[in-house]
């Protein structure tokens, strides 16, 4: 991945909607979800939601497949470990890491 490449896709989640709409296709994984459950689930308006569905398939984030009449809209995960990749290129300048993982909150072990 390139620069411009990661400024695209970090322009793309640095919305509020589309960081939730993109939130809520990755949960579906491979089942996807058309607009009008992406309307249903989010209460976004119809105008709104295509902006924010294009610029997410524009930043190649989301892959879209028409079924019969329906757009089902399913993630990208190559563009995330992508930009994962890119971002933690040369950590640790190039040593195996020792940063220890963060816990998710309301997980114990």
């Amino acid at each position: 991945m390139k620069n411009n490449d990661a400024i695209e896709v970090l322009l793309a989640l640095g919305q509020e909607s589309r960081l939730n709409i993109f939130r809520l296709i990755v949960q579906r994984g491979d089942k996807g979800l058309t607009p009008s459950q992406l309307i249903e689930k989010l209460g976004i308006p119809n105008a709104t939601l295509s902006f924010h569905l294009k610029e997410l398939s524009n930043a190649k984030l989301l892959v879209a497949e028409r079924q019969s009449r329906n757009l089902i809209y399913r993630p990208n995960p190559q563009v995330i470990e992508d930009l994962t990749d890119f971002l933690m290129d040369n950590c640790c300048q190039g040593q195996a890491c020792s940063t220890p993982k963060l816990k998710k909150k309301g997980v114990s072990s």
